[in-house]
């Protein structure tokens, strides 16, 4: 069967990209090799923020006599937890299922891969392999947990992310190998529910692709909840010991043992560039990852990449806006889109984490805008001087403002507390719009809010800051 375009790969880049392509008239298909909504809908985005949300419940109720409310003999179902978790991903699974259909894009159950002759070949549950041409290919594999040679997943003492979020029972201790979002939230939900949290984090700071003064801000808030964090320390071996594990952490005090139920290696992701045919037709790669134009054509014509696999942050909404940007440059040059798209600005991609306090931040954080020579004004804005935070019991964190200080352009927004994954859209549109910080301080921020803590960083950055 010959259609216009093939993705293979229908994550957050596969079916937008799909999508895209139905709706510029091409006859399309996407190929996927498990649960369409791949990784992010079935075992990382969504229903790891089924999780978290349980977490946050379980925790104000912990707190509930802080507000007013007496809560007694309530306790965390791990299982009921889990179960809830599942049933978002399925959900979200059915509602792209719904819009295959709904756009009359065909889908292929099977592991994808490229033949020399620029064919798709789709082999199905049943071993039986068919192929299927195209005009145009979309490679969007995503990627997997990376795992350490030193650190062999097993599935059961040793693991990813995706057996962090469907283990049978509650374990009563955790080690988390790797402080990235995926290590904080996962150390953020078992502590929440009881499990004792240990994090081991190789360089001098939780998330460390976060400005320092938010890694300074979550370590304190970690180690208020419990958790023992250890930076600058690494996990040398790990041991089965009886029914549980004992690992050797190297620190720069010498080494210690460290014994847990479970060890979560959360050290980032491998890119899923093998067996999907690339070697057949020579297209090239780079440190694990397919290179590709802003456009996001391989060095192979009629070939293109999107998502993990290529260069850029490892996130869903990359991925998403890769693939609309890929499609409407495909269909642009063949006279079905008026014009060509807009290429990705990766430097004005927000970054979100949804443990508790959440994170969010875009741009320059302040140590990487004096190294690139820009003489700036920095605003902090406490949470604890927020009337919304105050009211809502949320006073953790704040938000970090960085601007140019000669022409005012917005070069970075850094927050940590309550919600904040819900405003740095703000700094987002603002900066793609060049905006200076006398439209921010223009522009009327509705009270009580947590977002009007940006204009009050903002505020505290031109040194006119009314609530500090």
């Amino acid at each position: 069967m010959a259609y216009d375009i093939i993705v293979i790969g229908s994550g957050p880049g596969g079916y937008v990209a799909a999508i895209r392509a139905s709706q510029l008239g091409y006859k399309t298909a996407v190929v996927e090799k498990e649960s369409l909504g791949g990784i992010c809908l079935n075992w990382g985005c969504i229903p790891t923020k089924a999780l978290l949300k349980s977490a946050t419940v379980y925790e104000n109720f912990t707190h509930a006599a802080d507000y007013g409310i007496i809560a007694t003999d309530f306790k965390a179902d791990f299982n009921a937890v889990i179960k809830r978790s599942r049933n978002t991903a399925d959900r979200m699974s059915k509602g792209v299922q719904f819009l295959m259909k709904k756009n009359k894009i065909d889908v292929i159950m099977g592991k994808g891969k490229l033949n020399a002759k620029k064919e798709v070949e789709v082999t199905g549950a049943d071993g039986v392999m068919t192929a299927y041409q195209a005009r145009h290919v979309i490679l969007a594999t995503g990627a997997r947990a990376r795992q350490l040679p030193n650190l062999p997943f097993d599935g059961k003492m040793v693991i990813g992310y995706r057996e962090a979020m469907n283990l049978p029972q509650q374990p009563k201790s955790l080690i988390v190998v790797g402080s990235g979002a995926i290590g904080v939230e996962f150390a953020y939900f078992y502590n929440s529910l009881g499990t004792k949290v240990t994090i081991v984090e190789f360089l001098p700071r939780l998330v460390p692709v976060e400005d320092e003064e938010v890694s300074k801000e979550l370590e304190r808030c970690f180690r208020k909840k419990g958790m023992t964090v250890m930076t600058n320390a690494s996990v040398e071996k790990v041991e089965k010991s009886g029914e549980g594990v004992k690992a050797t952490v190297k620190t720069d005090k010498g080494e210690i043992t460290l014994e847990a139920d479970v060890v979560l290696s959360a050290v980032g992701i491998a890119a899923n560039i093998e067996n999907i045919g690339l070697e057949s037709l020579n297209i090239k790669t780079d440190k694990g990852k397919v290179l590709v134009d802003k456009y996001y054509n391989t060095n192979v014509a009629g070939i293109y990449a999107i998502g993990d696999i290529t260069p850029g942050q490892a996130l869903a909404h990359v991925a998403s806006k890769g693939a609309i940007i890929c499609v409407e440059a495909i269909a642009h040059k063949e006279g079905k889109h008026k014009h060509m798209p807009e290429p990705l600005d990766y430097g004005n991609v927000p970054g979100c984490t949804y443990c508790s306090p959440e994170i969010a931040s875009v741009g320059m954080t302040e140590k990487q805008a004096r190294d690139a020579g820009y003489e700036i004004k920095v605003g902090k804005f406490p949470f604890s001087a927020s009337g919304k935070a105050v009211g809502s019991g949320a006073t953790e964190g704040f938000v970090k403002v960085i601007f140019d200080a000669k022409y005012g352009e917005w070069l970075g927004t850094h927050s940590i507390g309550y919600n904040v994954t819900e405003t740095i859209a703000e700094t987002v549109v603002a900066r793609k719009l060049e905006t200076t910080w006398q439209e921010v301080l223009d522009s009327i921020h509705p009270h009580p809010t947590m977002s009007e803590g940006v204009k009050d960083a903002v505020e505290a950055a031109l040194g006119e800051a009314i609530h500090l």
